[in-house]
């Protein structure tokens, strides 16, 4: 059994807000939660996500350290 008095209080229906906005409810030890980033407005989870050119750069770690390429040679 677990000792009384030691854990923290449990809030079944939490309040998780973004910009003042309520986004979604969930148990925790808060009674509310503000958060910055959440899946709605994440870049990679709303595609909008930019992918840095980084062309050539594994091609020179290969060439630095004399590795031969197999996973270019097999596309």
């Amino acid at each position: 059994m677990p000792k009384k008095n030691i854990h923290p209080e449990w809030f079944n229906e939490t309040k998780v807000y973004y910009d003042g906005q309520l986004i979604m409810i969930v148990g925790s030890t808060k009674p509310n939660l503000y958060v910055d980033i959440w899946s709605g407005n994440h870049p990679f989870y709303t595609g909008s996500q930019r992918i840095i050119d980084t062309e050539g750069r594994v091609e020179r770690f290969f060439k630095k350290y004399k590795i031969e390429n197999k996973a270019s040679s097999e596309l």
